[in-house]
C-alpha cells in the first residue's frame, strides 16, 4: 500500500476507477478524511457520494444491515466513519461490497497508513526506529501500535493510569511484532517514552464523543503534552506528528507544532495520496 501510495504521490496515477461510486458514510464530522476520499476518487476518475448523520441516521433511522444492503446495490465501496467500530463490523458483515473503516472508536488504520508513508519519506525505514505515542491510548494509538509491530518499528505508549489501551490491544500487537521484531513498550512516563525517540506523536486528550470529560481529561493529562522540554529528550533528528485538529496549548505546544522538525502537515497531505492506493487496491486491482 505504501509504495503504491509513494508511486501514485510522484504522479503515477491514472483514472483506473472510471465509473466507480464510493459511499461515505459519516456519522462524525470531518476535514481531512471527508476530502481526502473525495478527491482521491476524483483523481482516480471516480465519483464520492457523501452521506451525512442526517440523512442515514445509521442505526436509528434505519438499521444497519438494511443500509449496508441498499447501498451494495448503487455503489462499489463505503467509506465509514462511525461512533462504534462495531458499526463498521456490521456493514461489512451485510454489505456486497468492500467497507473501509475511515475512523471508529476502535481503530483508524487509514490514518496509520498516512503515517507510515510520511515516516518512510523522512527516514527512509521503518525497522528499528522508535516512535513514542504521548497521550490516550485511542484509535490513532491503537493503529498505530499495531502498524508498527507489523512494519518492525518500535512503539512506545505513554498514557496516565486509566487511559491506556487494553491487554487485548497489547497481545494483539505482540504477535505482530513477533514476525518482524518490534517492542512494544506501554508505561505512564512521556520522559521514559520519549527518550531517543525518531518520531514523537500525540493526539487530542477528548476525543469526539468525550466531551463531557473534558475537565476530567485535562486533569490526568497534566504533564503530558508534547513542549520542547520533553521533545529535547528524543534524538535531535526526531520528527513530530499529530493527525490533527489539534488543541494547541493542550497535547502539543505551539512551538512544536510550528517548529522545524513538525511534519503534520506533510502528514495531513498524505491522507491523500494512501488513500488513493487503498482504493486503487481494493477497487483497481492496482499492484496486480
Amino acid at each position: 500500500m505504501v509504495d503504491t501510495a509513494l508511486a501514485m504521490k510522484n504522479g503515477r496515477s491514472s483514472p483506473l476507477l472510471a465509473g466507480r461510486t464510493l459511499a461515505l458514510l459519516f456519522e462524525k464530522p470531518s476535514l481531512r478524511t471527508r476530502v481526502s476520499f473525495d478527491v482521491a476518487m476524483r483523481q482516480l476518475g471516480g465519483h464520492a457520494l457523501y452521506l451525512s448523520p442526517a440523512e442515514v441516521g445509521l442505526g436509528q433511522r434505519e438499521p444497519v444491515a438494511d443500509v449496508a444492503r441498499v447501498l451494495s446495490r448503487y455503489v462499489d465501496a463505503v467509506a465509514a466513519r462511525t461512533f462504534k467500530h462495531e458499526t463498521v463490523e456490521e456493514l461489512a458483515r451485510w454489505a456486497d461490497v468492500p467497507v473501509i473503516n475511515a475512523l471508529s472508536d476502535g481503530e483508524h488504520p487509514c490514518q496509520a497508513l498516512a503515517d507510515l508513508l510520511t515516516i518512510y519519506e523522512e527516514k527512509g525505514r521503518w525497522q528499528g526506529l522508535i516512535l513514542s505515542f504521548v497521550g490516550d491510548g485511542n484509535n490513532v494509538a491503537r493503529s498505530l501500535m499495531f502498524a508498527s509491530a507489523l512494519v518492525g518499528m518500535n512503539f512506545r505508549l505513554a498514557s496516565p493510569e486509566g487511559y491506556g489501551v487494553s491487554g487485548a490491544v497489547v497481545d494483539k500487537a505482540e504477535r505482530f511484532a513477533a514476525g518482524s521484531g518490534a517492542a512494544i513498550v506501554c508505561g505512564q512516563s512521556p520522559e521514559e517514552a520519549v527518550r531517543g525517540a525518531d518520531v514523537v506523536y500525540t493526539d487530542v486528550w477528548t476525543s469526539m464523543g468525550q466531551e463531557k470529560e473534558v475537565a476530567e481529561r485535562g486533569r490526568a493529562f497534566d504533564g503530558y503534552q508534547v513542549n520542547a522540554e520533553l521533545l529535547a529528550l528524543a534524538s535531535p533528528d526526531a520528527i513530530v506528528m499529530h493527525d490533527l485538529p489539534a488543541h494547541r496549548g493542550e497535547e502539543i505546544a505551539d512551538e512544536v507544532i510550528e517548529g522545524p522538525q513538525s511534519v503534520v502537515f506533510d502528514q495531513a497531505e498524505n491522507r491523500l495520496h494512501a488513500q488513493k492506493a487503498v482504493l486503487a487496491l481494493i477497487l483497481g486491482g492496482e499492484g496486480d
